[in-house]
């Protein structure tokens, strides 16, 4: 039973992983649309940037708070990859 059990653990946490290293990549994404409206504002006029950012076109990415996210994310991952190194451990003993 108990090796059961640990597999079904890790199973779960293999989909939590998986949940993590998605919203992971959506911060990245957000990341590099940030850096692509920065461009653009260098490269448009003023009265575009104005009714690019009045219709919510431009500035919709806080940037810090993407950071932010990533870095809580990764720091998540890492230690959900720990803990599936652990349970992985576990398994082979259990087997």
């Amino acid at each position: 039973m108990r090796g059961v059990d640990l597999a079904i653990y890790a199973d779960a946490l293999a989909g939590e992983a998986a949940s993590l290293a998605a919203r992971a990549e959506r911060a990245r994404s957000r990341l590099r649309q940030a850096a692509i409206e920065k461009r653009a504002r260098q490269e448009l006029t003023g009265i575009a940037v104005e009714r690019l950012e009045a219709i919510g076109v431009l500035g919709s990415v806080d940037e810090a708070a993407a950071r932010a996210e990533l870095r809580e994310l990764e720091a998540a991952l890492d230690a959900v990859d720990e803990l599936q190194a652990w349970l992985e451990g576990e398994l082979a003993r259990a087997a």
